[in-house]
């Protein structure tokens, strides 16, 4: 039985348009037979290095034949085997995140072949119109559905975790000033069904998300409290 060549492998060759072409075997097939990542460049110099950088990369990972797949097959694949996990609000979040953000710009390539440039270019592009908390946690979603791709032998590695990660910065608060809080007191005022909630959101503080689930049962008028 002849043995079976390592992953990492690699070989090169002059192509007739006049480009170096290498190749790297990355995983075999359940018969057995090679599976290669392909690798170009002008020159053969330039070839040698791109092949060296890949072929650390690939070193005994021997990936299995299902790393043709492209990342938006494996996203639905990571979201179903997530769902049973997870919160429905977290897996939500994730979905959003998937749907609204990753699978548009990255979905089509194929999983194996993303490179740190496609993710870095990525998270520059969205910079300018998504707050940076946002795109803080699309990286993290990212992240963990590369980190289980290169569990289940689907890539050599994340390469997430070799780019800069993008910064999350909390922009500046804007804040009434007494003057316009007077106002805006006057204003709602005059709203029978507003001026409860705004007059109990000013002047406590609440996130959205705890004055929205406020029940007229939580508060309690002879003690003057209210339950959170």
């Amino acid at each position: 039985m002849a043995k079976r060549r390592p992953s990492g492998d690699g070989m090169v060759c002059k192509r007739d348009d006049g480009r170096w072409e290498g190749h790297i075997m990355v995983s075999h097939k359940e018969n057995g037979e090679s599976i290669f990542h392909y690798v170009y460049a002008p020159t053969q110099k330039k070839l040698s290095a791109k092949l060296r950088q890949h072929i650390d990369s690939y070193q005994g990972a021997d990936l299995t034949e299902q790393s043709r797949m492209s990342l938006s097959e494996w996203l639905d694949q990571w979201l179903e085997s997530m769902a049973d996990t997870l919160s429905s609000n977290t897996l939500r979040n994730y979905y959003s995140y998937v749907e609204n953000h990753i699978r548009p710009a990255l979905g089509d390539k194929q999983l194996a072949r993303i490179i740190p440039k496609d993710i870095q270019q990525f998270y520059e592009k969205p910079s300018d119109s998504l707050a940076s908390g946002t795109v803080h946690r699309v990286h993290t979603t990212l992240h963990g559905v590369l980190k289980a791709a290169q569990k289940a032998h689907l890539i050599a590695s994340n390469t997430t975790e070799q780019i800069v990660a993008p910064k999350f910065s909390y922009g500046a608060k804007q804040v009434l000033t007494d003057e316009q809080l007077d106002v805006f007191m006057k204003v709602i005022a005059e709203d029978e069904i507003w001026c409860d909630f705004f007059y109990t959101e000013l002047t406590t503080g609440l996130r959205q998300g705890e004055i929205c689930g406020l029940k007229w049962e939580d508060f309690d008028e002879v003690s003057g409290t209210l339950k959170i």
